[in-house]
């Protein structure tokens, strides 16, 4: 490929809204151009990256036994009233009409569509297992679309759907996806994590997400750096307290505290440490009758230690707290007789269901809000002051420090963006569709059921946000837009230097190489600033008088300097590079 034939449109500065890295390089490198609030056209060179990345999915998919299709953008709506999802998704599910009035759903991803193909054709357990999977545009009606392709509306994902005739045969075929993803990531030549994770949305009860190590990443990954533990913050366990509860040592005392509101003021003012302190949020949950309208409410008070955060996923899967809000005011006012920031368990005005964080059920003398304000109460403690804890559970985020739940040592944590996930999803779509097969006993089954996503829009802009500098991008050489770059030094002056760079090129192109050659006639500093910004990772600049002295330059993107190579040696030494 020639520059002069390709269309290459750089910019010296990124549009104000890119907000974070990767948008804003993949904006100055002419990758991606914005159309509307999270929709973009991919311009020839970020297209290149992308089907690089989908060459390397699709090559291991077919690989791991996976099946190629594509499954429509439009959905009928009836497909998704189904499994209940069309209602359930909420606003990011873009819902639409046609002229007769039928309702159509954009597809965000496409568990009803297979699994109608499948209920279809699958009869017998002897056509099982299969997976299918495709490539596809997908659709999301984020409420804040950001960050370039990180966070758009319009994307392509890889997403694949295995069927097996039990748990046993679909757990098989989610490992061997799993052990695909790995492969395909290994591929891109990024640093990554494969962590355990919560199923969200999508449903099931084993799940993985492979995550892309980066400062800007917006997820927060949990590890053991002394064993294979690895977890998402929402997903992610401590090791239980293993030493029993304290004796109480202190008297309960109403204690002064004006003004001050938080577990950290009240720490500060009496002289505490943060971990003897509770917090007290209240949340509620409403009985809805046929007509969706509440009829009964149960207000629920959590305590958690001072410095520690709630995880809303954790307490989603609390007895009887799934669908939980945050309690209004009116709702704390009358249940407590005072505004947050003095609740407590004691001196309550009502009843309410009281969740212990496994961390506070072994707490002695601790502090929390006495239900008055501007006082707290101090030295409180289990079955002296209140009833033990009827109910305890895991509610909170792990922090770094904290010991893994192995018993292999202590957490650490590092951000992450996603780009791919696993699911096991059993029988979820199956029933509430009514796929089934007739298993060997003769007797229907509901297929069991995996689906396995990867963002493939989404993973560029992450292998940018690991791999940049203050000039541009540095892609691994697996999805770069170009592998190699060819710079000649003024050719129209030198026939010599556009000769050597026209045989080199074509000596590359000829190896199967995928070289571009620089013959815009740009001058040496905005011909290497463009290159460098475009992120191309070997450069070979060829010049008058290095030829002279039978010798070019060579320079990876990540080489402060360049290097001189003979140049009846550049081939095979470019060769041996990119072999490397």
């Amino acid at each position: 490929m020639k520059a002069s034939q390709f269309f290459i449109s750089t910019l010296k500065e990124a549009p104000a809204d890119a907000e974070v890295v990767s948008h804003q390089l993949m904006m100055r490198a002419g990758m991606i151009k914005k159309l509307g609030a999270g929709i973009y056209n991919y311009m020839p060179m970020g297209l290149r990256v992308i089907r690089k990345v989908e060459a390397i999915v699709r090559d291991e998919m077919n690989r791991a036994g996976a099946v190629e299709m594509t499954m429509p953008v439009i959905q009928p709506a009836e497909l998704w009233q189904e499994t209940g999802r069309f209602e359930k998704m909420g606003p990011e599910l873009l819902r639409i009409k046609d002229r007769h009035g039928r309702d159509f759903v954009v597809q965000p991803t496409s568990e009803e569509v297979i699994t109608d193909v499948m209920r279809q054709d699958i009869k017998s357990y002897k056509q099982l297992p299969k997976n299918l999977y495709q490539i596809q545009t997908k659709f999301r009606d984020e409420r804040r679309p950001r960050f370039g392709l990180m966070r758009g509306r319009e994307f392509i994902m890889k997403d694949a759907y295995s069927f097996d005739r039990d748990q046993t045969a679909a757990k098989a075929s989610y490992q061997v996806m799993a052990a695909a993803y790995r492969r395909i990531f290994d591929r891109f030549g990024l640093r990554y994590r494969a962590v355990a994770a919560d199923s969200g949305a999508i449903g099931g009860d084993l799940s993985e997400e492979f995550q892309v190590i980066a400062a800007t990443g917006e997820d927060a990954i949990v590890y053991c750096p002394a064993s294979d533990y690895a977890a998402n913050m929402e997903k992610a366990e401590a090791l239980a307290p293993q030493a029993g509860r304290p004796a109480a040592a202190q008297a309960l005392t109403k204690t002064p505290t004006p003004g001050k509101a938080t577990c950290a003021d009240v720490a500060e003012l009496l002289k505490l440490d943060l971990k003897v302190t509770v917090k007290s949020l209240v949340l509620a949950t409403d009985e809805l009758d046929e007509a969706g309208k509440v009829k009964k409410t149960q207000v629920w008070l959590l305590l958690l230690r001072g410095d520690h955060d709630m995880n809303e996923v954790k307490v989603g899967k609390v007895p009887g707290l799934a669908g939980f809000r945050f309690a209004t005011l009116p709702e704390i006012e009358d249940h407590f007789g005072c505004k947050p920031g003095y609740l407590g368990p004691l001196n309550l005005k009502k009843p309410v269901k009281l969740v212990a964080d496994r961390e506070v059920a072994v707490m002695a003398d601790w502090v929390c809000g006495a239900n008055e304000a501007d006082f707290h109460l101090t030295g409180v403690n289990w079955g002296r002051d209140l009833p033990e804890p009827e109910l305890v559970a895991d509610l909170r985020n792990v922090v770094a420090g904290d010991a893994s739940p192995d018993g292999q040592g202590v957490l650490a944590i590092e951000r992450g963006i996603e780009v791919g996930h696993v699911f096991y999803l059993g029988t979820k779509y199956s029933q509430a569709m009514n796929a089934t097969f007739l298993g060997e006993n003769g007797k229907p089954q509901f297929l069991e059921m995996g689906c396995y996503g990867i963002g493939i829009t989404r993973l560029p802009a992450a292998a940018i946000e690991q791999n940049h500098d203050e000039r541009g991008i540095i892609w691994p050489d697996a999805i770069a837009p170009f592998t190699v770059v060819l710079c000649p030094i003024s050719p129209d002056r030198f026939p010599e230097v556009k000769a050597a760079a026209e045989k080199l090129h074509g000596e590359l192109l000829a190896a199967g190489v995928d070289v571009i050659l620089d013959d815009r006639g740009e001058r040496p500093g905005a011909m290497f600033a463009d290159w460098e910004l475009i992120g191309v990772p070997h450069r070979v600049t060829i010049g008058d008088r290095g030829l002279k002295e039978g010798q070019v330059e060579y320079q990876h993107r990540r080489d402060a300097a360049s290097s001189n190579v003979a140049s009846s040696d550049i081939f095979t030494f470019l060769k041996g590079k990119l072999a490397a």
